[in-house]
């Protein structure tokens, strides 16, 4: 006989509300007993007619708690008859690498550039399979927000944290950041492969972004530029005070006005092979469907090859008992017959 595995452990804690309900069984019988004690002092059971069964409202009581019991070990998804499965996996190595610098705070593009861009990300994510995913956020520096994962969950976690506060340097050093991609989170053995979504306004501070391309390229990494904002009129920077007015950012006493410079970043793809620009500038754009097509094309290399324990599910069970149970307390009365 195969022992029961429980594949979902974080609901064991909930067993902790079970503890609850007996004790709030038992609090509530011993508030009964000083009420009828108070009732019999007084001379005035004798005249009342009590027609509850303690016996059988120990039974639903019992019922109650053994129904919770059953859901909580349901929830544990209990299995057995373990069946070994080897599970290949393949794809390609993917990083978004984000720009966060205050440009990217303005509002040419619903809600602005940066929460757009993380919509963007995070719809393209869902689209993926099997491919790891890691991300760059960058200002005037760079640092690796999640390293290469297949753990979809917590690059969406990390990506929730990004904001223009995750990076302390103000700028927009782009060919910094694709530099530190190829150096800190690309195996440098494998040489193909790889994929850079790099989503910014374009707008450069002397990194030399298109040499940086080169070496992506030489690299066998194929970059995807997404350009966001407008790039003629351009538009203000909004920040808020500490009491929460909303101004616009001034340099030398000027309002900064953002644009988009497509240019460099239609350099920065014409060097690598398999390149591509997007311009969306301030419209919407299905980054998932986007990947998607470029990815049919696209070599796929062997992530790993995994062996999993798959279990005959047996939540069902429990979950029925707990039912029956239930029902079985809601028809017994507890008065006496």
């Amino acid at each position: 006989m195969n022992l029961i595995h429980l594949q979902n452990t974080a609901a064991l804690p909930w067993l902790w509300l079970v503890l609850l309900l007996i004790g709030l069984f038992i609090f509530s019988a011993y508030r009964r007993k000083v009420a009828l004690r108070k009732l019999l002092d007084a001379g005035v059971i004798d005249r009342l007619q009590i027609a509850v069964s303690p016996v059988r409202r120990r039974w639903k009581a019992t019922l109650l708690v053994l129904t919770a019991i059953l859901v909580v070990f349901g929830m544990t998804r209990p299995g057995w008859n373990p069946q070994e499965r080897s599970v290949e996996r393949s794809g390609r190595d993917v990083v978004f690498l984000l720009d966060v610098s205050r440009s990217m705070l303005a509002e040419d593009i619903a809600p602005n550039r940066l929460e757009r861009a993380k919509i963007a990300i995070r719809d393209c994510v869902e689209q993926l399979k099997g491919d790891r995913v890691g991300l760059v956020v960058f200002a005037g520096t760079s640092t690796v927000q999640c390293p290469l994962t297949l753990d979809y969950g917590f690059f969406r976690m990390m990506l929730e944290e990004v904001s223009p506060d995750s990076i302390p340097r103000g700028g927009t050093l782009i060919g910094d950041a694709l530099r530190n991609v190829l150096d800190t989170v690309f195996d440098d053995q494998q040489k193909d492969y790889k994929d850079v979504i790099l989503i910014t306004d374009g707008e450069d501070h002397d990194s030399f972004p298109v040499r940086a391309a080169e070496a992506a390229g030489e690299d066998g990494v194929r970059l995807i530029a997404i350009g966001l904002g407008d790039e003629n009129e351009g538009k203000r920077i909004p920040i808020t005070d500490e009491q929460g007015r909303k101004t616009f950012l001034k340099h030398s006493g000027q309002e900064v006005w953002s644009r988009l410079d497509a240019d460099t970043l239609r350099e920065m793809v014409n060097v690598t092979n398999g390149g591509r620009y997007l311009n969306v500038s301030t419209g919407n754009f299905d980054l998932g469907a986007i990947y998607t097509k470029l990815m049919i094309s696209a070599d796929k290399k062997d992530l790993e090859s995994t062996t999993m324990e798959r279990y005959d599910e047996g939540f069902q069970i429990f979950l029925g008992l707990a039912l029956f149970l239930l029902l079985l307390e809601f028809y017994l009365r507890d008065r006496a017959a």
